[in-house]
């Protein structure tokens, strides 16, 4: 039986070992352009155009065709979802699950809106792949990913909020004053898949140690750590410095945001998906 997964490119994968996957690209939308967030897209030339850009800015997500096409001819599929309070994603993806299994009785989907972005999404497919590759039932991995969720997470690290402003999800004033003040923010994803600001640091250092005292507090203790950054390596990896000092057992590891996370995370924020175990 054909097995594959699929998520949208808010992931930030293009690809993944052990079974068949597939990205569906989000767009990042201006006045002037268009930007489709897949393998060709120049993400150091998106982020630095929408540094000198002060329009509205939008995204948009895969539609119900769109996810079709990433399913492709699979007869089980595992779709993974950028929050749905954040897109249109998981109904699109949900559209097309239904489309798909009255198309092809016999196959089946699983939509997982994952209440999140990024890295947290990672470990969902992660813990996906390694249940597929277990041999388990499909039943019994849409139970056990289900189950996982409610042991992940997701924080947050913004240098800049220019573009949440943009596309009016935050005060430009706000945006500014933090801007002037080298304000970071520190967030996380609640439980309803909102994106939470926790803390105002001055700084990045204190921005990083706030960050492994939230880990701490929100139930870090051993297992795996994902951090994406957008285009500022050397703090991921001082986090990764600073987890390690803190959780001896805890696995780290570091990628770069794509186009629809660095939208939103903007140059030099990071994106942190732990395991709450």
């Amino acid at each position: 039986m054909t097995t594959k997964i699929v998520a949208d490119s808010s992931s930030d994968l293009l690809e993944l070992s052990g079974v068949a996957f597939e990205s569906a690209p989000l767009k990042i939308i201006t006045s002037e352009k268009e930007y489709v967030d897949d393998a060709s897209l120049n993400v150091l030339e998106m982020v630095t155009d929408l540094l000198n850009y002060n329009g509205r800015s939008s995204t948009s997500c895969p539609n119900a065709n769109d996810w079709l096409c990433a399913f492709g001819d699979a007869e089980q599929v595992f779709c993974v979802t950028i929050t749905a309070t954040l897109s249109g994603s998981y109904n699109a993806a949900m559209q097309a699950k239904q489309i798909y299994e009255e198309r092809y009785p016999g196959r089946r989907v699983c939509v997982l809106n994952s209440l999140s972005t990024g890295p947290e999404m990672v470990l969902m497919i992660e813990k996906i792949r390694d249940l597929i590759l277990e041999g388990k039932e499909f039943d019994d991995i849409c139970s056990d990913v289900t189950k996982y969720t409610k042991k992940t997470g997701l924080l947050f690290m913004l240098e800049s909020m220019k573009n949440l402003a943009n596309n009016g999800r935050v005060s430009p004033l706000v945006a500014k004053v933090a801007g002037i003040l080298s304000i970071r923010v520190v967030g996380k994803a609640s439980d309803k898949g909102d994106l939470e600001q926790l803390n105002k640091c001055r700084g990045e250092k204190k921005a990083l140690e706030t960050i492994v005292q939230h880990l701490k507090s929100l139930g870090l203790n051993k297992g795996k750590v994902r951090i994406a950054h957008c285009f500022n390596e050397s703090a991921g990896k001082a986090l990764k410095e600073l987890i390690q000092k803190e959780f001896s057992k805890v696995q780290v590891e570091i990628c770069k945001c794509r186009g629809l996370c660095s939208f939103y995370a903007e140059k030099g924020g990071l994106l942190v998906g732990f395991e709450k175990i």
